[in-house]
């Protein structure tokens, strides 16, 4: 799945050269031996107000159909199964764009015992990653408006105890920060200072409800992913709670029931064109080139979202057949089959205890299953076995090792 780059359209902005764009200005500061310019984001909407050409409202008009089709056809799958599947791989996703090593398997083993050798801080970071859109979401669905007091709850789920856990989770920075280099004059990108970034904040809050004029929801999301990557208001985890955001947004304006796209993925596989079409907004005010990339990926990962739904259920409906002919010991070994298709990756004692099975039952339904060819032991150990539904897990790890 490989978006286009992001358009270069030839827009009446000021050149970098000149210290402003459309989007902001940069402004010098004080410090270092050098001294450097810090952007300050002008607020948002964009003023001139977005040029939609033909190819942009096509390409909008391309997401939102997609967007429609996944949520369509996510209702026919149990909504917190696929939840629980599309977090983690976003979770991963996410995490390895930020420098991680673990993988899907390794986050699900984790869950399931701590395995012994899957590098745990990594696997803890991402797991902490599932924890903060989880109480995202939660806090949605209880009614709690997208604001900043929910985004910094997010990151302070997000960053607690982990490398991150220094850094003041769930607090603004009260120091400069920057992006790339050894210090702010080195740097690739240097974010507003404090007292700027509290205004551009405020201004970033009217604007995700809507105060100066109404913002249809896929636009609203790719400009306020751009305007906090900008800001970038807290001193660790910036990146993972702005792609969060996307998601949570698309939820808080009822485009998706459920959190169940990313686009992570996308821009994994695009970086060096995420972080140009990122860059140009800043310096040339191209707000359009970004929508033209975002709006790609909307519609390219909404349809690998779409047709890895079907494709789990074309999975779990042939492979229920096959479990409900074993004969003897069918209705044990389905039980624990609903289990595994959950969980992905189970032992023998977690499996027994959800399913209220005795310990011998459920190894003898797992090695049933295993001779089916639906599940593998993955350990090679006597003890502490654990089993993986190979062909589940396998369609959700497309692409997350490219």
């Amino acid at each position: 799945m490989k978006g286009s780059p992001a358009r270069r359209r030839t827009t009446k902005t000021a050149s970098p050269e000149s210290g402003s764009s459309r989007a902001g200005r940069f402004v010098r500061q004080q410090g270092g031996p050098e001294g450097y310019s810090a952007f300050i984001p002008s607020p948002l909407p964009p003023d001139p107000p977005l040029v939609f050409d033909p190819e942009l409202r096509e390409a909008l008009e391309r997401a939102s159909h997609a967007l429609g089709r996944l949520d369509g056809v996510s209702a026919s799958l149990e909504p917190d199964l696929l939840l629980y599947m599309y977090v983690r791989k976003e979770a991963v996703l996410s995490s390895q764009i930020e420098g991680t090593q673990s993988t899907l398997t390794d986050l699900l083993q984790y869950e399931n015992a701590e395995a012994p050798g899957v590098p745990q801080e990594d696997v803890r970071e991402v797991s902490r990653y599932v924890a903060a859109l989880q109480h995202g979401f939660d806090r949605l669905r209880g009614g709690m408006p997208i604001s900043l007091r929910l985004i910094r709850e997010v990151h302070g789920v997000l960053v607690r105890d982990g490398r991150g856990g220094n850094q003041a989770p769930g607090e603004f920075r009260r120091s400069q920060n920057w992006i790339g280099g050894s210090r702010p004059g080195k740097a690739r990108f240097v974010p507003p200072p404090p007292h700027e970034m509290l205004t551009a904040l405020a201004n970033l809050e009217k604007f995700l409800h809507d105060e100066r004029e109404r913002t249809p929801p896929l636009i609203k999301a790719g400009l306020a992913h751009v305007q906090f990557e900008t800001i970038h208001p807290f001193l660790d985890g910036n990146g993972r709670v702005g792609r969060l955001l996307i998601t949570l947004l698309l939820c808080a304006e009822e485009v998706l029931s459920q959190p169940f796209l990313y686009l992570s993925l996308y821009f994994k596989q695009n970086r060096a064109d995420y972080y140009d079409a990122l860059q140009r907004v800043r310096t040339h005010g191209d707000w359009e080139g970004w929508l033209s990339f975002y709006l790609v990926g909307m519609e390219e990962v909404a349809t690998q979202a779409t047709a890895t739904a079907r494709a789990l259920l074309s999975l779990f409906e042939a492979d229920r057949a096959r479990v409900q002919k074993v004969g003897r010991g069918a209705a044990s070994a389905l039980s624990v089959y609903e289990f595994l298709r959950r969980k992905i990756i189970v032992s023998i004692p977690r499996a027994a205890e959800a399913s209220g099975l005795s310990r011998p039952t459920v190894t003898a339904a797992l090695e049933r299953l295993s001779g089916l060819g639906i599940t593998r032991e993955i350990t090679g150990k006597a003890r502490d076995r654990q089993f993986v539904y190979s062909e589940q897990l396998k369609v959700l790890e497309e692409g997350i090792d490219e």
